[in-house]
């Protein structure tokens, strides 16, 4: 098997270049725009970053991990949109101001993935 084969880029969604960025700020006004992934998107050189990362990594087998940004595309804070759109849903454990809601603890401790960019800071 060569290296190439065992990453199998499937499912990267919200894929976001720096000249996508200018919009996020339009996306404020209506929170269920975004809601079907928790407000996650993905800045394009993190995707490329978690590659990279995942062809090096010391992996067998099939594995499967979420790849985000470290923030939301939101300025609200998480628990009020989460009150908003999903009441009554328990949040469990830190979800922090902006931090992303998707799960991107595996990448973190398998592949050592780290989020870079932030629209936050490229707009």
């Amino acid at each position: 098997m060569t290296r190439l084969a065992k990453l199998s880029v499937r499912g990267f969604k919200s894929i976001r270049e720096l000249k996508d960025y200018d919009v996020f700020p339009d996306l404020q006004a209506d929170p269920h725009k975004n809601e079907w992934n928790l407000w996650g998107y993905v800045d394009a050189r993190d995707v490329a970053q978690a590659c990279r990362l995942a062809l090096d990594a010391e992996i067998s087998g099939a594995e499967v991990f979420i790849i985000a940004a470290g923030d939301t595309v939101m300025n609200r804070a998480n628990a009020e949109l989460m009150a908003e759109v999903f009441p009554g849903v328990e949040l469990r454990g830190e979800i922090g101001e902006h931090d992303t809601l998707l799960s991107i603890a595996k990448a973190r401790r398998v592949l050592g993935y780290e989020p870079r960019y932030s629209w936050r800071t490229g707009v």
